[in-house]
């Protein structure tokens, strides 16, 4: 029997997505380094693996744009396992050539159309072998048929919005025939005979997707570690969710959006962020009695131990763009279900171990919300030394929270610390004129200011709060994490490494070079295992304690 992590539990995680594990399929997967990692968090006390979210995606590998809220990626299946189940052969992986060892900047990355168009042509072979293998094997076809019959309230419509869009050279859902745009029956029934060997064949990838995440799960939980997911508020419009269920989302006649998702301006952005998400008619969901809702939710929760909701103030109140805006400058705020939403799920789903990620202007509604069923809130060590009592200072955080150095938007630590760096002397020089500005108008000398011209810069706040003089800055900022009242403390792997801005996962507000990076094979050595784990145990996080 296994301790389960709780998040009401002192305890501490690692984030790291899959597609950034080491191996030879061009891409990190569920396969060998997933189960490597598993041990080393298990050698190091940790008791949680965080990662974002693992749904298919496009040529841009971003996890925040995929083609459905329910399916796994095809890019997380192991080829390993496949050859171990004589699927494939090592012959099939050497003619079929992966993306090897290719390094950019002395950094390791997915290029993902490479990978995900030379691993189709694997999973091409392996499923042709399944198909033969289904006939004969009457326990395979048994799991098989209970798969599709278990998973029918979302597979259907994702494998055949897939098959469409085989046929369609990619192209989005709403330049399709007409008939297929507006779901026709006899056009659906039509499509399904048509394309029924594309459909088996995406089948076939939730099937092995499914049971081989879910091997893994099973032994992360033996070892004590839990699996943190990840919910995007909002999906993306060329979805098979949106295609299946136009009327939850508010559309025109060409099934396009009226209005889109995005962030409202503020110090950050003067013309605010244009994500382009369609909106949802939560109307039409409070009608349904949240049933797409309550479905994503179980999904989720039958694969993951908890979940991080992202963009969580969205569900107090969300920025409304119009659809033909070039910013987000000029959208509005828009009322969110609020509890009505919790409410629901909670009836139908039961206790739910949610994150809140609540980064950005917090309103008082939102804190109520998160506060009301009490999920914790996210606090990031990065954000906690600019100014005076900081919201992210490790002082002012509560047990009901979950303390990071930093998230995958966030630069690495060292990254971030050498941008502090170089702005320590333009800091310096601003509040050197402030001083001056300040005595001339009280028209005294800057001396005679006492502490008022003693400002701190941010690199000499954070040298101030942390110790020492900075030259292992991840490690200092990883051990003020373990020692917040946080209940939960999570590092991303870069950190545990010291790697720098070139290992950055994601850049928001840009497209190019996310989501790429790959670690190293070996990076994370006992050494490593080892210093993470005495901190851990140190500060009374250690898994199971």
């Amino acid at each position: 029997m296994y301790h389960k992590p709780s998040l009401d539990e002192r305890t501490s995680g690692v984030l790291l997505h899959p597609t950034s594990l080491p191996g030879e399929g061009g891409s990190g997967d569920v396969g060998k380094q997933a189960y490597h990692f598993a041990d080393f968090l298990a050698a190091s006390g940790q008791s949680w693996w965080q990662m974002l979210p693992i749904g298919p995606v496009d040529g841009s590998g971003s996890p925040y744009n995929s083609y459905s809220a329910f399916a796994g990626s095809d890019l997380l299946i192991s080829l390993e396992d496949l050859c171990a189940q004589k699927l494939l052969s090592r012959a099939d992986l050497e003619a079929v050539k992966l993306p090897q060892g290719i390094v950019k900047r002395s950094v390791k990355r997915v290029f993902y159309d490479k990978v995900g168009a030379r691993r189709r042509e694997l999973l091409g072979i392996a499923f042709e072998r399944f198909q033969k293998n289904l006939n004969r094997n009457q326990k395979l076809s048994k799991q098989y048929s209970a798969f599709c019959r278990e998973e029918a309230h979302w597979l259907e419509d994702y494998v055949l919005f897939c098959a469409l869009k085989d046929v369609h050279d990619q192209e989005p859902w709403w330049t399709w025939e007409r008939e297929l745009v507006t779901r026709r029956a006899k056009a659906l029934a039509e499509a399904k005979e048509a394309y029924a060997e594309r459909i088996a064949y995406h089948t076939f990838i939730q099937f092995v997707f499914h049971e081989q995440w879910m091997k893994l799960k099973v032994y992360c939980n033996k070892k004590g570690v839990g699996l943190i997911g990840d919910i995007p508020i909002f999906v993306a419009h060329d979805s098979s969710d949106v295609w299946a269920h136009t009327d939850l989302f508010d559309l025109d006649k060409d099934r396009l959006p009226r209005e889109v998702s995005g962030a409202a301006p503020d110090a950050f952005s003067d013309e605010g962020q244009l994500w382009g998400h369609p909106l949802y008619k939560w109307g039409k969901h409070k009608k349904t009695g949240y049933a797409w809702w309550i479905d994503r939710f179980r999904q989720t929760f039958k694969i993951f131990d908890a979940v991080r909701i992202d963009h969580f103030l969205g569900f107090a109140r969300y920025w409304s763009v119009q659809y033909s805006a070039k910013t987000a400058r000029h959208g509005k705020w828009k009322k969110g279900p609020g509890e009505d939403l919790f409410v629901a799920l909670r009836d139908a789903i039961g206790e739910m171990p949610i994150i809140a990620e609540d980064l950005g202007i917090l309103t008082p509604q939102a804190a109520r919300l998160r506060d009301q069923f009490g999920f914790p809130g996210m606090r990031v060590l990065q954000f906690a030394y600019g100014e005076d009592d900081s919201y992210h200072a490790a002082h002012q955080h509560s047990k009901q929270c979950v303390v990071y150095t930093g998230t995958h938007d966030n630069d690495t630590t060292k990254g971030w610390w050498k941008e502090i760096c170089r702005k320590h002397r333009a800091d310096k020089k601003a509040m050197k004129l402030k001083s001056e500005k300040i005595a001339k108008r009280r028209r005294v000398s800057v001396s005679s200011l006492n502490g008022e011209a003693k400002w701190l810069t941010e690199k000499e706040r954070t040298l101030v709060c942390l110790g020492g003089g900075g030259e292992e800055i991840h490690w200092d900022m990883i051990r003020a994490g373990m020692g917040s009242r946080a209940n939960l403390a999570v590092f991303p792997a870069q950190d545990l490494l010291g790697l720098d801005e070139k290992s950055r996962m994601n850049v928001p507000g840009t497209i190019e070079n996310n989501w790429c990076w790959r670690l190293e094979s070996g990076a994370l050595d006992q050494e490593v295992a080892h210093r993470l784990g005495e901190l851990t145990k140190i500060h009374g996080r250690s898994s199971g304690s």
